[in-house]
């Protein structure tokens, strides 16, 4: 094999001497190289001071500023005389820096011993996710202006420490006059912030959590103000930029009446306490537990809501600059929180005989003429097994009864019977005819009122059996369908498986009132900006429904319902003597029973003056004892305040007509307060005959019946 020859790298490059020289392309292609990366680094520069100058001077400032929000001061909230129930108190809270507290973590200790708190309070305020990270956290409120004072002097100590002043809410008349109408406060939650993610919200808002704070919480709350703040390479904050103030909420307008709505409170529960101590003579002499009650006072011409109490209740100012848990625990335990006026389910009673009575009258089953011989129990006809038999409560009056006197009376039987008769007659009158009648009337139907979480009652039917019964959570309350005659007899009289809420039989009697007209109920009458005194705007009143109900049949109706008060038979005879003859009321006891062993909710409605009234108040007390007895006296004495008080037109707040945290001064209802402490029932037990004939109607077949008749009254 022959060698591989080496190469020669000098017989590939020439020698220098051998080669011409060629500078110039050198120079040319270094002076590219530099002229390149001179025009990549202007590029660069241009681009930085530019194109992206103001992004880059916007992030050096934001290193020098803090923007914060400014909380608005709420709206007032005030009553229809233009009271002040709700308004703000200033006062001091004191801020500390969250940066602070990380690299200084010695002014915790100062900051507590500043405001009289232990270090781990401090902290635990810090820890709070509530409030940003990038804001000064409250760590306390309602601070003396001593505590304030020593701050400002003593500035350059406490790094990282601001006060600034806030608003809390005031009551003042009292924190207990209206609580559940006005509502609370209370921290914003995530739901909240995540259904309302562009209207302005933050981690540290305040927002209305029931009442009218939470029904009209837009109108309130205002508009956040905003303040840039400069700051130090500390954080410390050095002086303020800039500021936009705050913009007060709007003022809410209601058709309260305060001095109404004290002396409503104060009825109700000095009628539960006596109510408490009267033992029921029907029942063994077991005293009423009266648990609780709610009274509502309207004007049936157009839904105005003058005063609204549910009892038991609470204090408002536990709510003011926080409630401890265990406080709000007790509160809820003790039931204070239900508003029983539109959430409380009671079974009607007797006061639902109105809704019976007008489906009647209406499909031609009676006529106002059309007597019943009521001796006392009902015998339901043909019936072949099961309870046969209905008894009218124990001292109820008998006779002959046309549908006026059945309603003054009380007449069980009547309104048995009418039941047993349209069970049997559904094909000429309709499958269900007296729950079509309550639906006119808008019982077992939200009403509407401008507060939340009003509670919806149901009237029994099959048809809401069957609703209940198909729905897994709610099978076990209906595991049999089938309607029965003696479920639409009692039924007929309020009893069996119907609940309502007092909201819905106040509107529903409310409806008859007026003649027919169904509104829904209102609690605010106007919002009004209080820079502006301008209204922004006005609830007109809201026709929901109609009932169609002949002359005839209204006077008819209306003459039981007045009989109720001032005839001597009638159920609300006793609590209502001596009532002015020139004031004309109509009314409806309702003794409702509850389960066994329980005593049964008492009621009293009533309207007037007639013929146009403008004052309908409603009473009722859960497992309070006889309608006549409990609710009915406390119903008088709302109507001899009223009678000294009458309500006025709503004034809306002006310049010339200002708002005033003192209410107008009222009038002492005249007479002694009618609140009854007797231990036997106020029924009459006489026994009431006319020379009308006896009962013409007919009877029909029964299958079978269900339970034994309960209380009316």
């Amino acid at each position: 094999m022959r060698p591989r020859k080496s190469v020669n790298v000098g017989s590939l490059v020439g020698s220098p001497e051998d080669e011409t020289s060629r500078p110039s392309l050198r120079l040319r292609v270094v002076g590219v190289v530099v002229l390149l990366l001179f025009g990549i680094l202007v590029l660069r520069l241009w681009t930085l001071q530019v194109i992206d100058g103001k992004t880059y001077a916007a992030a050096v400032t934001a290193n020098q500023v803090r923007v914060v929000s400014v909380a608005a001061p709420r709206g007032e909230i005030v009553d229809r005389n233009d009271t002040v129930l709700v308004s703000n108190l200033p006062e001091e809270e004191i801020l500390l820096s969250h940066e602070e507290s990380v690299q200084n973590p010695s002014i915790i200790g100062k900051v507590a011993a500043l405001i009289g708190q232990t270090p781990a309070q401090v902290k635990a305020s810090l820890k709070d996710n509530q409030y940003s990270p990038y804001e000064p956290v409250p760590v306390a409120t309602n601070v003396p202006s001593s505590t304030v004072l020593s701050l400002e002097l003593h500035q350059s100590e406490y790094p990282g420490v601001t006060v600034q002043t806030i608003t809390q809410r005031q009551y003042p008349q009292g924190g207990t006059t209206a609580p559940h109408v006005l509502g609370y406060l209370g921290d914003i939650t995530s739901k909240f912030l995540a259904d309302n993610p562009h209207a302005g919200y933050t981690q540290a808002s305040v927002v209305g959590e029931s009442g009218i704070e939470a029904q009209y919480e837009q109108y309130l709350r205002g508009v956040d103000g905003r303040q840039a703040l400069s700051v130090n390479a500390s954080g410390d904050v050095v002086g303020t930029l800039s500021h936009k103030a705050p913009q007060l909420g709007d003022t809410v307008v209601l058709n309260i009446d305060t001095g109404l709505q004290e002396a409503v409170e104060s009825d109700l529960a000095s009628q539960i306490k006596i109510d408490r101590q009267t033992p029921d003579v029907q029942d063994h002499g077991l005293r009423p537990p009266a648990p609780n009650g709610a009274v509502i006072v309207m004007n049936p011409q157009d839904g105005q809501i003058y005063s609204m109490a549910s009892f038991p209740t609470y204090d408002n100012n536990e709510f003011v600059g926080g409630i401890s848990s265990a406080n709000f625990q007790a509160i809820e335990n003790s039931g204070a929180f239900n508003d029983d006026a539109i959430a409380g389910l009671y079974t009607p009673g007797s006061t639902f005989k109105l809704i019976t009575a007008t489906a009647a009258l209406q499909a031609g089953l009676i006529s106002p003429g059309t007597y019943y011989h009521d001796t006392g129990t009902y015998k339901v006809q043909n019936c072949t097994g099961g309870t046969c038999s209905f008894s009218d409560n124990p001292g109820d009056p008998t006779g002959d009864f046309n549908v006026s006197s059945a309603l003054t009376v009380s007449s069980d039987s009547f309104f048995y019977n009418i039941g047993d008769l349209f069970a049997d007659a559904t094909s000429k009158y309709g499958q269900a005819p007296i729950q079509d009648a309550a639906a006119q009337y808008g019982e077992g139907e939200i009403t509407g009122i401008d507060l939340p979480n009003e509670a919806q009652g149901r009237v029994d039917s099959q048809a809401e059996r069957q609703k209940l019964h198909d729905n897994k959570n709610t099978a076990a309350l209906a595991p049999y369908t089938t309607w029965y005659t003696g479920d639409n007899i009692e039924m007929a009289f309020g009893q069996g498986a119907t609940f309502l809420t007092p909201i819905e039989q106040a509107v529903a009697y409310a409806t008859f009132a007026n003649g027919g007209t169904r509104y829904a109920p209102q609690v605010a009458s106007e919002i009004v900006n209080p820079n502006s005194n301008k209204v922004v705007k006005q609830f007109a009143p809201d026709s929901t429904g109609k009932v169609v109900i002949s002359p005839a049949n209204y006077s008819a109706i209306l003459q039981g319902l007045e009989g109720v008060i001032y005839n001597k038979n009638g159920t609300g005879y006793g609590a209502f003597r001596g009532f002015p003859a020139n004031f004309v009321l109509a009314g409806k006891t309702g003794t409702a029973s509850n389960q066994k062993g329980q005593e049964p909710n008492s009621w009293f409605v009533a309207f007037g003056p007639e013929p146009h009234p403008t004052y309908l108040v409603l009473a009722v007390i859960g497992q309070g004892g006889y309608g006549a007895d409990a609710a009915a006296p406390l119903v008088r004495n709302i109507f001899d305040y009223l009678l000294a008080n009458p309500v006025g037109g709503v004034k809306t707040p002006t310049a010339s007509n200002p708002v005033s945290s003192v209410a107008p001064t009222t009038v002492p209802p005249v007479g002694t307060p009618t609140t009854t402490t007797t231990t036997t029932p106020t029924h009459s037990t006489a026994t009431t005959t006319t020379t009308a004939p006896a009962a013409t109607t007919t009877t029909a077949p029964v299958t079978t019946t269900t339970a034994a008749s309960p209380t009316g009254g």
